[in-house]
């Protein structure tokens, strides 16, 4: 029998509240992410696309990556094909050097692209010598004209990340991954604390923040609104949004797909809860969403990595910009929007 004595929940009502400067609460959020109707679903998109609108515009921060240094890392993250505890088909190489990495510059540029993140598979940097040689990376690619972020672990304490800051890194991504109560099944290698206290240290540097999580884990639908919570206590900046693309020989290697609709249901909750935040839809995204890709920014997406990912391959960048501009939308490479 239905309970008819509660209120039913408007997310459009919650989207009129949030663009006059309120916020959603964390049992409006647990509600709307347990949708199951379509229609219902649909009016929550609604909802997320006119907060988007409101704080991003119709402008679609664009980025790029380059892995500059692949696999054999340490840590046991059950879902990264890196990891060498897994046997799986992921390259391995050494730090690059600069010539290796200052291509990607060029073509970031090419690309118009203002952007180049540098990622790095390994627990993390202490200071030492692997620091100067990051630092010398960061220098170099600032000099290009080419905005200097990376991606690069944990950090052993703040001097490395005020060290950083003083190369040039302006921002830099370190993902929770997913809830705390949940952190502890994915990873046991280092703990959600430690990925807490690197972004701490990020923030007191001046870096601006980007993290994000992993969805199709395994987790709750409950704990994704946990994280969402989570990083906006952290006031992050960039908010990458990774859907599970399986990979034989890792630990969840054989879970099934996120359905299209919950993720766009997943990505629209964000945005209401992250209402001032770039969403940047990442990893997973063509093989979960297929041909509703382009629902993304409707549901609140403002941001997209585009070219290929760590890994994997990404969709076509022609593909994607003409995905974004079929939308009445503007693709701006690597322009962040505060």
């Amino acid at each position: 029998m239905i309970d008819n004595t509660l209120p039913a929940i408007s997310p459009a009502s919650i989207a009129q509240r949030i663009i006059a400067g309120g916020e959603i609460t964390r049992e409006e959020a647990l509600t709307l992410i347990e949708l199951e109707d379509q229609a219902d679903i649909m009016d929550l998109i609604s909802a997320a696309n006119r907060v988007r609108r409101h704080f991003k515009g119709d402008k679609i921060h664009l980025c790029s990556i380059v892995n500059a240094k692949a696999g054999a890392c340490s840590e046991d993250c059950k879902f990264c094909a890196q990891s060498a505890r897994y046997n799986t088909d992921a390259p391995v190489y050494k730090f690059m050097e600069w010539e290796k990495i200052e291509p990607h510059a060029l073509e970031a540029q090419k690309n118009g692209a203002q952007a180049l993140g540098i990622v790095t598979a390994w627990k993390g940097l202490k200071e030492g010598p692997l620091l100067d040689e990051v630092c010398d990376r960061i220098e170099k690619l600032s000099k290009t004209g080419v905005r200097a972020d990376a991606s690069l672990g944990i950090l052993e304490n703040q001097e490395v990340a005020d060290k950083l800051a003083r190369a040039g890194l302006k921002c830099c991504n370190h993902n929770l991954e997913t809830a705390e109560d949940f952190f502890g099944e994915i990873c046991s290698t280092h703990t959600y604390e430690d990925r807490i206290r690197t972004l701490g240290y990020l923030r007191k540097a001046g870096i601006k923040l980007c993290s994000g999580g992993i969805f199709g884990m395994g987790e709750t639908r409950g704990q994704r609104v946990t994280l969402a919570f989570a990083l906006r206590e952290q006031e992050v900046f960039i908010v990458p949004m990774n859907f599970l693309n399986p990979i034989g020989g890792t630990p969840l290697g054989d879970r099934p797909p996120l359905a299209p609709y919950e993720i766009l249901k997943t990505i629209a909750v964000f945005r209401l809860i992250l209402p001032r935040q770039e969403i940047m839809v990442a990893g997973g995204r063509e093989v979960n969403l297929r041909d509703l890709q382009p629902m993304i920014f409707p549901a609140g997406a403002s941001a997209l990595m585009v070219g290929n990912y760590l890994t994997t391959s990404g969709q076509n960048a022609e593909k994607d910009l003409q995905m974004i501009r079929d939308l009445g939308l503007d693709p701006q490479w690597g322009t962040i929007h505060g």
